[in-house]
């Protein structure tokens, strides 16, 4: 005779694998309707993973669970862990130089361009703080993975050639002193914002203040607008205040407090 709560163990015991069985199906059919909406989720999910744990410590089976997916349609569709890795950060530099695009920078007079950019790279990485984590993670490993792209070097050449002509525009026009190389300049604003942010937690602790309140990325970004452009017109840093970095749009308060 067969004991009840072995019946009953039995009983659940299928019923949890009959579960299983039609959450896959359901998977696999939502992979087969929208295999690209699942790709897009892949990425989220392993952008997600990767920069909160790095390369190393991300996990496959996380990734395919916050995606809806499995391990093996991830790998068949995607890649292996080092590849996926690799199409996070390529998507990454795509979406920044997307956006970075779409400013049009070549109707604005230069200063209100190179003021306009600098705002957005600030509040982009205040938005976007994955994209900070993964670039850390990548020049830990001095940039392994990214040397391996065939599509960043051609995503980097418009954007530089951009710089290029706002500065070529702003030294014609008189309001720049010098054609300054477009690759440094744009290092050197990428730093401005990189290092502050990157350290902020322990220049925080050793200036005693809160470098990520509203007031302090205010600040921030109107000393950014300032340094740079006092670089390229020979100006003093004090004539650009905040009134004159805010009035072509660039937000004073680019990110959460």
């Amino acid at each position: 005779m067969v004991h009840p709560t072995s019946q009953h163990n039995r009983a659940t015991g299928l019923a949890k694998q009959k579960t299983n069985e039609k959450s896959k199906a359901k998977r696999v059919l939502r992979w087969q309707r929208d295999p690209e909406g699942m790709r897009l989720r892949i990425l989220e999910a392993a952008k997600q993973e990767f920069a909160a744990h790095g390369l190393a410590g991300a996990r496959v089976d996380r990734i395919a669970a916050k995606a809806g997916a499995n391990k093996r349609m991830l790998y068949y569709h995607v890649g292996n862990k080092e590849d996926l890795y690799l199409t996070v950060l390529e998507a990454a530099y795509e979406k920044i130089r997307a956006e970075e695009r779409s400013l049009d920078l070549e109707q604005l007079d230069p200063p209100d361009a190179i003021r306009t950019l600098i705002g957005f790279t600030w509040g982009y990485f205040l938005r976007n703080p994955e994209f900070l984590a993964l670039l850390n993670s990548e020049n830990l490993s001095r940039a392994k993975h990214l040397k391996r792209s065939t599509k960043v070097k051609s995503m980097h050449s418009p954007f530089v050639e951009m710089i290029r002509a706002v500065v070529s525009r702003g030294v014609a026009s008189g309001d720049f002193q010098a054609a300054v190389d477009p690759v440094q300049l744009y290092i050197s604003i990428a730093a401005l914002r990189f290092f502050y942010l990157s350290n902020s937690a322990t220049l925080s602790v050793i200036f005693g203040r809160d470098l990520l309140n509203r007031q302090a990325k205010d600040e921030r970004l109107e000393h950014m607008v300032a340094l740079v452009l006092a670089a390229l017109t020979g100006r003093s840093p004090a004539v650009f205040g905040r009134e004159q970095a805010l009035r072509v749009g660039v937000p004073a308060h680019t990110g959460a407090a």
